[in-house]
């Protein structure tokens, strides 16, 4: 900390209104992304999904849940799992707050993940977590937005984040390091956690037709994680490697 860039009250504003500017361009990216999001075309949704939920199965149509907007985190919580996945849980944190005040633009947010729902409602009791979550263990949901993935995938290849991988066999041989460690700590094997990734995804209902908007992975999930904003105004960022 003490070997930072030492300044005056007078240059540390001068570099802060040049950075303020760089900023401001920042937001005004993000708002034309934001535009640019809500243009794209929306997909019909042909296939028939089932989810189970604590009130019973229900199709996509009915996760809307009377309203004209869903929102879908996808969960890391596999069949193979014990626990959710540590990182998707960090997220979920903030749930709660946020799924009041989307109900009230409109939008439905819940969470969908692979394992079954009697897994999904231990681990949330034990979280005191009150969101809406399902599962879509009856259904190909997972696999069709690109979030589960098969053993014949994971050995000769897939596509995750809308870019093709040939293989996950270099990971799933690395018997040290994060996904190692995220094994263990949901408890499955490497290849087991690995058949799950996080994502979101929207989807808009009308006229009783819902339809594909727009679904996100990867550091595209970042903004997901409200306290990694905070970090990365901290004076040591996200401090990852503590």
């Amino acid at each position: 900390m003490t070997e930072h860039k030492v300044g005056t009250p007078e240059e540390w504003r001068a570099a802060r209104v040049k950075l303020l500017e760089q900023e401001k361009e920042h937001t005004r990216r993000a708002d034309e992304l934001a535009a640019q999001r809500r243009e794209l075309p929306w997909v019909p949704i042909e296939a028939d999904y089932s989810f189970e939920g604590d009130e019973g199965t229900k199709s996509l149509a009915e996760l809307f849940d009377g309203r004209s907007q869903l929102l879908v985190y996808h969960f890391m919580f596999g069949p193979e799992y014990e626990v959710g996945c540590p990182t998707c849980s960090s997220i979920a944190d903030s749930f709660d707050g946020l799924a009041v005040h989307l109900n009230k633009r409109d939008v439905t947010f819940l969470a969908i993940s692979r394992a079954p729902l009697e897994k999904l409602q231990a681990y949330k009791r034990s979280k005191g977590w009150q969101f809406p979550w399902f599962s879509s263990h009856a259904s190909d949901f997972n696999f069709d937005f690109g979030v589960s993935f098969t053993e014949e995938q994971q050995r000769s290849g897939g596509e995750y984040n809308y870019r093709a991988f040939p293989t996950m066999a270099p990971i799933l041989e690395t018997e040290t390091g994060p996904v190692a460690e995220q094994a263990i700590m949901v408890g499955t094997d490497r290849a087991g956690y690995m058949r799950q990734a996080p994502g979101m995804s929207a989807f808009a209902l009308s006229d009783g037709v819902v339809y594909h908007t727009y679904s996100a992975y990867a550091r595209g999930l970042d903004v997901l994680m409200g306290f990694y904003q905070w970090l990365d105004r901290a004076p040591l960022g996200r401090n990852e490697n503590r």
